[in-house]
């Protein structure tokens, strides 16, 4: 394994993380969002990740292949003085977990966080070769 591809491995992995962070805040920042610029309520977004290497390559880094809608159901809650509540009294809320978001957002810091300590690691690891023959 070269040294650009560790760099390149662990630098794909922050670029990825680094985008499920932003779907995680957005998440989190439209939890309570009764209607977006198209009058629906938001729905939650997941990043999907998928390997990014050639074929039959040993290693590779990681890419993000798409950003879905999470379908799961649409929270209800009862609000009859909302203008947007149906005949029962009930607006549609976004599908957002706040918990589940937090979770998710703990595990990308730390898969992010883990990943800068592959790169320092690297580098210190190359400065010492560097230093061996110096001496």
């Amino acid at each position: 394994m070269s040294f650009s591809s560790i760099f390149s491995i662990a630098g794909s992995a922050l670029t990825a993380q680094s985008q499920r962070m932003n779907a995680i805040a957005s998440n989190l920042a439209n939890a309570d969002s009764v209607a977006g610029p198209d009058g629906q309520p938001y729905r939650a977004r997941q990043v999907v990740f998928e390997l990014d290497a050639a074929p039959g390559a040993a290693v590779g880094g990681v890419r993000v292949a798409r950003v879905i809608e999470d379908q799961s159901p649409l929270r209800r809650e009862f609000d009859p003085s909302s203008p947007l509540a149906d005949e029962e009294g009930y607006v549609e809320m976004p599908n957002v977990d706040p918990s589940d978001e937090m979770v998710n957002m703990i595990s990308a810091s730390r898969s992010y966080q883990a990943n800068l300590e592959v790169l320092n690691t690297h580098r210190n690891l190359v400065s010492m070769t560097l230093s061996l023959g110096q001496g």
